[in-house]
């Protein structure tokens, strides 16, 4: 009967080991995919938290997360996007009495230049009103972040910026 008994104990004490081990695992995953939506990347999120789900269907964070990917995509890539071009560090940008074109087709250059050509980025410039044509932008700067700059530009122009999935958007106020 002793023997019964211990063999019962450890049985249990396995499963709810084994249950353990994958309530564990569910949590990895589910870190994995905020990792992957900090990163900009909502496909590797989705499975991330799939599989969080498949281990331990009552994961009600990574049941959340998941249906927030479907939803958020386009705003979790354009996010990286705008990290991306943010992280980019420009050694010197120098300009004097460019137009707003020229200003941010310079920062482009500047800003593959400065990444290894790591970072391209694509900008478009939404100007249906002609409010831009006469604006002159000068400065010099020396290791500044790209976005930064940006923002420099937006400061001088009146403009600002919305960052898509595949370019940033510079839009005359």
């Amino acid at each position: 009967m002793k023997t019964f008994i211990v063999i019962a104990a450890l049985a249990a004490s396995a499963q709810i080991a084994l249950a353990q081990t994958a309530a564990e695992k569910a949590e990895e995953y589910y870190r994995k995919g905020l990792a992957a939506e900090k990163a900009g990347d909502p496909t590797t999120a989705s499975a991330a938290y799939h599989a969080a789900i498949r281990l331990e269907p009552g994961h009600v964070n990574a049941r959340y997360r998941s249906g927030q990917v479907k939803i958020d995509a386009g705003a979790i890539r354009a996010s990286a996007v705008e990290t991306k071009i943010g992280s980019v560090k420009i050694p010197i940008y120098r300009i004097e009495e460019a137009s707003v074109n020229e200003a941010i087709a310079a920062l482009g250059i500047a800003i593959e230049k400065a990444s290894n050509e790591e970072v391209t980025p694509n900008f478009v410039i939404q100007d249906p009103k002609g409010k831009l044509a006469d604006k002159r932008i000068t400065m010099q700067l020396k290791n500044v972040p790209a976005k930064a700059i940006l923002e420099y530009i937006h400061s001088q122009a009146n403009t600002q910026a919305r960052y898509d999935e595949h370019a940033v958007v510079i839009i005359a106020r």
